[in-house]
């Protein structure tokens, strides 16, 4: 019963956490994408989807129809990895099955709690490694997307019509931003309108920026502005703010390791402790009082992780 309620008190506590740091700011930010946005819409109603053949995934399963399972696969598909969603479901399960039955063989965490969270931890792994790869191809895209912007103008101010100046960028961009654009001159090319195409591409990549480069082009076909002076200044506009954000990394650096030591530290003192003085440090988990403290340091170590990580990440 006591073990019951020790997990019951962990789990509130991770879950109120990590509304407070993750699952919060995330919702608000996209509401205010969308009521941003929801008035430079062009089209009413249900927009068509891409015309290109999409990957399903393989058959036609119940946990398919989640909408979890879709945030996922639209997470795998946004980091360009060749997995499906049902897969990861499953080896996250069975690294979770894995992970927990592990320590008995071993030996290793003779409390239930450590064995639950080292459970826990393993089958997350996945999931975080996608999501990880997600990140590092979205900033990879947002950097690259000054000079993409820029070439596109200069197509334009050249003579181009929008259709050939996409051409461009599919052609002259690299990877990973290039291989987006591609698919939108192949949207267009079998038939999709440009606004359709412009918000599949913003679906696909879904950064602020990119939807304003392509509700800038949208704007333009229907009233006829200049494009030119429009993307000039998006570009000058993110060039600013990456740079802003590249000083604030500099100028915090030295915080930010503070705050990554401060986190690791009762972690590695842990282990140190835990095959040179087990004796010491085995009657956190040998004994009712110290199994109420341990459980108290592992809940407060990971509400001060996702509270450091909170306050040191701005976003511009």
């Amino acid at each position: 019963m006591t073990t019951l309620i020790t997990l019951l008190i962990f789990t509130g506590a991770f879950v109120a956490a990590a509304e407070y740091a993750w699952w919060g700011p995330q919702r608000r930010m996209r509401l205010e994408i969308d009521q941003r946005l929801r008035g430079l819409r062009v089209e009413s109603g249900r927009r068509p989807e891409s015309l290109l053949r999409q990957q399903q995934l393989p058959g036609v399963s119940f946990l398919s129809r989640l909408e979890m399972m879709k945030r996922l696969q639209a997470m795998i598909d946004q980091a360009r990895l060749p997995y499906r969603a049902g897969n990861v479901i499953t080896l996250s399960l069975l690294l979770l099955a894995a992970s927990y039955l592990a320590p008995d063989a071993f030996s290793l965490f003779p409390f239930l709690t450590l064995k639950l969270l080292f459970a826990f931890g393993c089958s997350a792994l996945p999931i975080v490694y996608i999501r990880t790869k997600r990140q590092r191809r979205m900033r990879q895209i947002e950097e690259m997307l000054p000079d993409a912007i820029d070439l596109f103008t200069r197509a334009m101010r050249a003579g181009h019509n929008i259709h050939s100046g996409l051409q461009v960028l599919a052609e002259e961009t690299p990877e990973p931003l290039g291989g987006e654009f591609k698919k939108l001159v192949e949207d267009l090319a079998l038939g999709s309108t440009v606004s359709a195409a412009l918000h599949s591409l913003g679906d696909r990549v879904p950064l602020l920026d990119l939807r304003f480069f392509s509700t800038g082009v949208v704007l333009q076909r229907e009233t006829g502005a200049n494009i030119v002076t429009v993307m000039e200044n998006l570009s000058a506009v993110i060039r600013e703010r990456l740079q802003l954000r590249a000083r604030l990394r500099a100028h915090t650096a030295q915080q930010r390791f503070s705050a990554g030591l401060l986190c690791g530290l009762p972690v590695a003192t842990g282990v140190f402790f835990y095959f040179l003085r087990y004796d010491y440090i085995s009657v956190l988990w040998l004994t009712p009082s110290g199994s109420r403290f341990l459980i108290y340091g592992v809940v407060s170590e990971i509400i001060g992780i996702l509270v450091l990580r909170r306050v040191g990440s701005v976003r511009l």
